[in-house]
């Protein structure tokens, strides 16, 4: 099968709610107010306490206290509140995923750590209203988890552990496409917005001519990402070059930078989208 045929029965398997059908139709809405879209938001216990704790946490540094949802779209805005409320459905519709706990620990933690360094460095290249990126991260890796539940025995050939070899490259190989590949076909079933599917369809295109910069910003972050976590005794420039990382002014002390940042923030990120995964520290 390729990417697109895995995304379509997974479709099938992972279902975003109809809570957030709901919402979604509401944040399209012209005439819709933030009341009516709060109404909504407020059926689901557990995704009003993820916003309100997520608004209030370093994450996005509001000097106040936010204790409404109403309030929460006032201050973070209606496109923030709803790309919150993208992160928590999507880590719900995978919550019965047939997998081990060490495979899904494991996923997680990366997911998270590829959001906050896009975050982080998107912040340092001034673009605005950065939170949103932090989506982009939740989101990008998505595939993985499709073959884990139709294919779960071409997870283990995809892995790879030396630059002769990485990660994507091996997908290619095994599967004739990439996991963020499949991530971007499942978002468009999924009918997310083309901003969000357009930076996950390209994030493995070296060709930075061509990318706008929330997708070199993913390239970046998943590759520095996966650096750290999968191949760290590797030079940091085999994986994303000077050149690439000079096209946003980015350089590897601000990746040293960031390394501190999302020491301070995965666990308490994760405490909110995967209160399992905490389990691992």
């Amino acid at each position: 099968m390729n990417a697109r045929e895995y995304a379509e029965k997974a479709s099938d398997i992972f279902v975003l709610s109809d809570s957030f059908v709901r919402i979604k139709e509401l944040v399209d809405d012209d005439t819709a107010t933030i009341d009516d879209i709060a109404s909504v938001i407020l059926l689901d216990p557990g995704l009003t306490g993820a916003i309100l704790k997520l608004s209030n946490s370093s994450f996005f540094n509001y000097a106040g206290t936010i204790d409404t949802v109403s309030k929460a779209m006032l201050v973070l805005g209606i496109t923030e509140v709803y790309n919150l409320v993208i992160s928590y459905f999507t880590t719900k519709a995978f919550s019965k995923l047939k997998a081990d706990n060490e495979f899904l620990d494991t996923f997680w933690e990366r997911t998270v750590d590829c959001a906050l360094y896009i975050k982080y460095l998107g912040a340092y290249t001034h673009i605005k209203k950065v939170e949103r990126l932090f989506v982009l991260g939740i989101l990008h890796n998505l595939g993985e988890l499709v073959i884990q539940q139709l294919a779960p025995e071409k997870i283990a050939a995809c892995q790879s552990n030396g630059k002769d070899e990485l990660p994507w490259q091996k997908q290619q190989q095994v599967l004739g496409f990439t996991f963020g590949e499949c991530s971007a076909e499942l978002l468009r079933f999924w009918r997310l917005p083309y901003c969000l599917i357009e930076p996950i369809s390209s994030q493995d295109n070296e060709d930075f001519d061509m990318l706008s910069n929330e997708s070199k910003l993913l390239y970046i972050a998943k590759r520095v990402m996966t650096h750290n976590d999968i191949l760290p005794d590797m030079p940091i420039t085999e994986i994303v070059t000077e050149d690439q990382l000079a096209s946003l002014n980015l350089s590897e002390d601000i990746i040293k930078e960031a390394d501190s940042y999302i020491d301070l923030e995965r666990f308490s990120i994760l405490a909110m989208l995967k209160p399992s995964s905490v389990m691992i520290y």
